[in-house]
C-alpha cells in the first residue's frame, strides 16, 4: 500500500515547559505561579486523574461551546510513558480498558506511541496528554484544552500539515523571530497609546523575515494553525480573565528564545499573542477562520496596517528598539556553532555507515521537538525519536535523521549497527524490534544497511 507519510504521521510530542515559563511569570511580578516541577508518582492516581478530567470539562462547560461552535471536552485519557498505564473518562469501544471507580484503566499497546496530541484507539478519538500533568493549574489547563483543541481540529477544518520552519534555524530567521516576539510582548503590556507601534512593528518583523526566505510564509502560517492555534485555545480558555491569560502569553513570548531551535516551538509563542490581540480588535476573528489564513494578516487587516513596499529599512530602524545589534551579533556567534554541530551530525547520520529505515504502509512517530536540527537537503535530526511501523519499533534516544525526499517524508536513518543479527537490532544510542518478516540487508554503500520485506517482491 503507498501512503502519504504526511498523513500517516503522529502529531508531535509537546514537551511542556511548565517550570520555565512559571520562573519568567514570577520574575515579572507574577507570584501566583510555582516555579517547582510536577511531582512524579507511581503510576497514576485515579482519583487525581477523575479531578483533572472535572477541571477540563468545567472549562469546556463554562465556554458552552462559544469559541469554536462544539465543545472542547471529550475522550480523554492520560498515559504513564514508563508504564504505559491509561487512565481515561470513558470506555473504549474494543473493552480494551475497565471501569475502575470513577474512571477506566487499562494498558496503551507498544504499538501506539506516547504524545501529547490526539489518537484514534479502540474505536474512540481520543485527547492523549502524558503523565503527570503540571502541578499549577493555569499550567495543566493550558496544557489539556491545548490537546483538546487538537482532538476537534480537523473536525473544524483548521487541521493542515505539521510543518516544519527550517528557515528558523538560520542566523536572520531567529534574530527576526526574537525581534517579533519581543514587540508582541510589549503590544501585551503596553499601555493603549503605545500597543498599536508595537503591534505594527512585529508585523514589519514577521513580513520582513519571511521576505528572505522561500515558502517562509506558507510553512510558519501552517505551523501557527497547527500548534499556535491550539495553545491560544489553551490559554484564552485556561486563564481565569484577560490579565491571566496575557501574563501567560507574555511569559511564553520571554521563554521562547531560551530554545535551542524555533523550528517547532515559535508558534507556541506567537499563537496566544495574535490570538488575545484579536480578541481585542476583532473579537468575531474566529467565524470563518480557515486553515490558509494568516493570524497577523487578519490582524493587520483589523488595524488597517499598510507595510512598505521595502520593508528592510524600516525593519532595521524598529529592530534597534528592541536590541537590534545585540540580538544579531548573539544570533551570529550562535550560527557559527550551530554550522559546527550540523557538520558533525552530517558525518554520523549521512556521510558515514547507516541503517536506513523506509516510511513502508504504516508509519508513525513521536519525538522531542525542542532540539531538532536540520540538515539541509538530508532532514531533521531529532534528539529522541519513536516510531511504529510496518517493519517493528524503533527508539532513538541519541538521535536519528528523519529522511525528507521532494517535500514528503521518506524514512529513517541512522548510524549503522555493528551486529545485524543481534534482536532486538541495536547501535548507537538506538533499539529496533523487527517484526516478521523483515530482515537487515546490505544498502547502496559498502557498510550501509537497509530493511526490506522478504513477504514482497523486490522492487
Amino acid at each position: 500500500m503507498k501512503t502519504d507519510a504526511r498523513e500517516s504521521t503522529s502529531k508531535a510530542l509537546r514537551v511542556f515547559v511548565p517550570a520555565l515559563v512559571a520562573a519568567v511569570l514570577a520574575t515579572a511580578g507574577f507570584a501566583i505561579y510555582s516555579a517547582e516541577p510536577a511531582k512524579v508518582p507511581a503510576g497514576i492516581d485515579p482519583n487525581l486523574a477523575s479531578q483533572y478530567f472535572k477541571e477540563a470539562k468545567a472549562i469546556s462547560d463554562s465556554d458552552g461551546g462559544a469559541m469554536w461552535g462544539v465543545p472542547l471536552y471529550g475522550a480523554m485519557l492520560f498515559v504513564d510513558p514508563e508504564t504505559r498505564q491509561v487512565v481515561a473518562n470513558r470506555p473504549d469501544y474494543k473493552e480494551m480498558l475497565k471501569e475502575s471507580g470513577k474512571v477506566f484503566a487499562g494498558l496503551l499497546p507498544k504499538e501506539e506511541s506516547i504524545a501529547n496530541t490526539s489518537l484514534k484507539w479502540g474505536g474512540v478519538e481520543w485527547t492523549m496528554v502524558r503523565w503527570p500533568l503540571p502541578d499549577n493549574r493555569l499550567q495543566r489547563d493550558v496544557l489539556m484544552i491545548h490537546e483538546s483543541f487538537h482532538r476537534i481540529q480537523d473536525q473544524l477544518g483548521l487541521g493542515g500539515p505539521d510543518s516544519s520552519c527550517d528557515h528558523l534555524d538560520t542566523a536572520e530567521g531567529r534574530a527576526w523571530t526574537r525581534f517579533e516576539w519581543r514587540a508582541l510582548s510589549r503590544a501585551l503590556e503596553a499601555p493603549k497609546q503605545a500597543e498599536r507601534q508595537a503591534i505594527e512593528d512585529a508585523l514589519v518583523f514577521r513580513a520582513y523575515r519571511r521576505s528572505l526566505f522561500k515558502e517562509a510564509a506558507s510553512r510558519e502560517r501552517a505551523l501557527e494553525m497547527h500548534e499556535g492555534l491550539p495553545e491560544y485555545t489553551g490559554v484564552a480558555l485556561g486563564a481565569r480573565n484577560r490579565s491571566e491569560a496575557r501574563a501567560y502569553a507574555i511569559a511564553e513570548l520571554r521563554a521562547a528564545p531560551s530554545f535551542s531551535t524555533f523550528v517547532r516551538s515559535f508558534a507556541y509563542a506567537t499563537g496566544p499573542a495574535y490570538g488575545l490581540l484579536l480578541d481585542e480588535f476583532k473579537p468575531e476573528w474566529r467565524k470563518g477562520l480557515k486553515a490558509g489564513d494568516d493570524l497577523a494578516a487578519i490582524l493587520s487587516d483589523a488595524l488597517g496596517v499598510t507595510l512598505p513596499a521595502d520593508l528592510k529599512p524600516l525593519a532595521l530602524k524598529r529592530a534597534d528598539s528592541y536590541g537590534g545589534k545585540g540580538v544579531m551579533a548573539e544570533e551570529e556567534s550562535l550560527a557559527q556553532k550551530k554550522a559546527l554541530e550540523k557538520k558533525e551530525l552530517l558525518a554520523k547520520f549521512v556521510e558515514g555507515p547507516v541503517l536506513f529505515l523506509p516510511t513502508a504502509s504504516y508509519f508513525t512517530y513521536s519525538f522531542d521537538p525542542t532540539n531538532q536540527v536540520p540538515i539541509e537537503g538530508a532532514g531533521t535530526v531529532y534528539p529522541y525519536l519513536r516510531v511504529s511501523a510496518a517493519w517493528g519499533i524503533f527508539e532513538a534516544k541519541r538521535g536519528a535523521l528523519l529522511l525528507m525526499k521532494d517535500g514528503y517524508l521518506a524514512g529513517v536513518q541512522v548510524p549503522a549497527p555493528k551486529a545485524t543479527g543481534a534482536r532486538p537490532l541495536a547501535g548507537d544510542g538506538w533499539t529496533l524490534s523487527l517484526n516478521d518478516g523483515w530482515v537487515v540487508v546490505g544498502g547502496e554503500r559498502k557498510g550501509d544497511y537497509k530493511l526490506v520485506n522478504t513477504k514482497l517482491p523486490p522492487p
